[in-house]
């Protein structure tokens, strides 16, 4: 994400990450939009390299793949991690470069969402264990593929979004919330929101887990961290970084100050903080681990 391409010391981070005690390891997903490597290949690659963090994607983009291939991919690395995987997914947001990106896949802008809604659910029917036949935007007849993940059904699917319809989809059909942003006030209420979504469906009331992502910089010098934070995030993204922040929870600050801001959506409702920090990864790798047992989770 900062053109560095080389995927050891990316494998290296995952293995510090576990050893510091860290829950889980998230990679994003872009084909050309964005600098990443492929997240199903490399997640395979740090699932081999640890034994007991999660490995997650955060967030996939269902719609860019064929879901048969998909299917036997996640139920491949489902086995190759011994079940630690958590499938995070979204549509993607409406900017030049993602279009672009849609548009060299071959798949319509437009219709992602419902092209991702039926994937999910044929990859669901696949993970099943029994022959599927499916006719929709694919046509499957008996189709079986092999191995069957390791956890059974599929691993958790989380859906990114904080519009209404994305707090519907998490609600009525998805194993976890998964949004950027807001502020920690918002987030709760649209937390709520999922709930009663979830509760209107039938759900049981644990049926959806609770997660939020976060970008960080923490500097003792504030001024060094929103400097940090706003070439990371202009740079990524190739967006005015004001406008991103408006979007995405992020954070520059002191180290209790991040305490505190992170507290926040603790209080309301988070059971997954998903942190991703802008530069300097060991050292706030490090810092992070030190300050969890202050939080209350």
């Amino acid at each position: 994400m900062e053109g560095r391409p080389e995927a050891e010391p990316l494998l290296g981070l995952a293995q510090r990450a576990e050893r510091l005690g860290y829950d889980s390891v998230w990679i994003g997903d872009s084909l050309l939009a964005r600098p990443r490597h492929e997240p199903i290949t490399l997640l395979a690659a740090v699932a081999a390299r640890t034994r007991q963090v999660n490995v997650g994607t955060a967030v996939l983009l269902p719609a860019l793949r064929n879901p048969v291939l998909l299917a036997h991919q996640v139920a491949t690395l489902d086995q190759v991690s011994a079940g630690r995987v958590i499938l995070g997914v979204g549509i993607a947001t409406d900017v030049p470069n993602i279009r672009a990106e849609f548009r060299a896949a071959g798949v319509p802008f437009d219709k992602r969402v419902g092209t991702m809604m039926e994937g999910l659910r044929l990859c669901k029917a696949l993970w099943g264990g029994k022959p599927v036949d499916w006719d929709g935007r694919w046509h499957v007849e008996q189709g079986v593929i092999g191995p069957m993940p390791h956890q059974s059904g599929g691993p958790p699917i989380w859906g990114g979004g904080s519009v209404p319809a994305a707090l519907a989809r998490a609600g009525k059909y998805f194993d976890g919330w998964f949004p950027t942003g807001p502020g920690a006030k918002v987030f709760g209420e649209q937390w709520r929101q999922v709930q009663a979504i979830a509760h209107e469906a039938g759900r049981k009331p644990d049926a959806v887990q609770c997660a939020i992502y976060l970008t960080l910089a923490v500097d003792e010098d504030t001024a060094k961290a929103e400097q940090r934070i706003n070439d990371f995030l202009s740079t990524y993204y190739g967006q005015r970084p004001d406008v991103l922040r408006k979007r995405q929870a992020c954070f520059a600050g002191s180290t209790q100050a991040a305490t505190e801001w992170i507290e926040g959506y603790v209080r309301e409702g988070a059971h997954h903080l998903v942190l991703r920090f802008a530069g300097d990864h060991e050292r706030h790798l490090d810092t992070f681990a030190q300050i969890r047992a202050s939080l209350k989770l």
